[in-house]
């Protein structure tokens, strides 16, 4: 049996009972890293006298996943094998789909454990009320891609929840500032750990805010709605609609305002000149 088990994302003392004695009960271990699995069993019993008999550790990643897969004999699953992320939910941005797929094509026995995940913490720390919200995970890197995610996911009409590294943050920032400046943002870092840390604000203000040594660190960036057409402030259009600008890039300035597509404020501007 295949037992998916979520690992803390940070603070050793998130792990639970349950989780712990699946740990003293398994016979193999299946890991992003074996390295870091061996840490934390290392840990778990210098400070919670965790007794385990495991002996096989098998690496199970992003990039060997597949290849992993089909090399390995079913009759493994014989034994109670354990799944673990470095940090967190395995399949939630991190592997374990894949496997997952594997044991229900095969007729294997699994189950999954509840346990940390940093967006739903940081979801309930970002005082958002919306009852519905948008889990994208990491942004492409670069390029058009990234841009063209963004307007995407701007464009919802939920929160959108993110996970940033500590080097794309201050681009993320600008993106949002230049996309969506009037949006209130709730960003949290390293959380459940030593230096973890709330900020809430326009893109602008976080951009002040967080700079230097604050950087550091993982993130969760949860972005507020696109606003609802029917509240979107009527002077704000009046406003826009009376600037001497081209159709093109007032159409484009309307869609940011309102989250209507350009190509439909463009064919408006059009005709209102003929």
């Amino acid at each position: 049996m295949l037992t998916l088990l979520p690992t803390p994302i940070g603070n050793i003392e998130d792990i639970s009972l349950r989780a712990m004695r699946v740990l003293k009960e398994a016979d193999v271990v299946l890991c992003e890293d074996t390295r870091v699995a061996k840490r934390l069993l290392q840990l778990l019993s210098e400070r919670y006298g965790l007794q385990h008999r495991i002996e096989t550790f098998l690496s199970l990643h992003s990039h060997n996943e597949k290849e992993r897969l089909e090399a390995l004999d079913p009759a493994l699953f014989e034994k109670n094998v354990v799944y673990m992320s470095d940090a967190g939910m395995p399949c939630i941005s991190d592997p374990g789909a894949l496997l997952v797929a594997w044991c229900q094509e095969k007729g294997i026995d699994y189950t999954v454990l509840p346990g940390p995940s940093a967006f739903t913490t940081a979801y309930a720390a970002s005082g958002f009320s919306e009852p519905r919200f948008l889990f994208y995970g990491f942004l492409p890197h670069k390029g058009r891609a990234r841009e063209k995610a963004l307007a995407a996911l701007l464009r919802e009409p939920f929160p959108v929840i993110l996970y940033e590294a500590p080097h794309r943050l201050e681009k993320l920032l600008e993106g949002l500032e230049r996309e969506a400046s009037r949006r209130m943002v709730f960003a949290a870092k390293e959380i459940t750990k030593k230096h973890e840390r709330f900020f809430r604000g326009t893109p602008s203000e976080l951009k002040r805010e967080i700079t230097g040594n604050l950087l550091k660190g993982e993130w969760v960036v949860i972005v507020a709605p696109a606003p609802n057409r029917a509240e979107t402030d009527a002077d704000e259009i009046a406003a826009i609609e009376a600037m001497d600008l081209p159709p093109k890039k007032k159409a484009k300035l309307l869609a940011k305002a309102t989250g209507r597509p350009v190509a439909e404020w463009y064919d408006r501007l059009v005709n209102q000149t003929k």
